[in-house]
């Protein structure tokens, strides 16, 4: 019993951290169409709203929809990281609307 209740803490524990990558991954795709949308550096603005830990292995793409992919670590030595990804763009129509 006690070792399907840890497997099953454990799953719960990884959603979790996805849960959280995801999150942060979405906000930092906002932040970056924002300062694209302004003409500011859109690769800068979000790696800067990334938490510390997910910027090292973020890949971010811009030019159209700011894209960025972090990967979730894994809370077992062992369990391959789970990239997950999110874009945002504030100019959806394009300059003519």
């Amino acid at each position: 019993m006690i070792p399907l209740l840890l497997v099953a803490v454990v799953a719960v524990g990884q959603v979790v951290v996805a849960g959280y990558a995801l999150w942060s991954a979405a906000s930092a795709a906002r932040a970056g169409a924002r300062a694209q949308h302004v003409g500011g550096d859109a690769r800068a603005a979000a790696r800067g709203a990334l938490p510390a830990p997910l910027r090292a292995g973020a890949r971010i793409e811009t030019g159209g929809p700011v894209e960025v992919v972090v990967a979730a670590p894994g809370l077992v030595p062992g369990i391959p990281k789970l990239s997950v990804a999110a874009s945002a763009d504030l100019d959806p129509g394009g300059e003519d609307g």
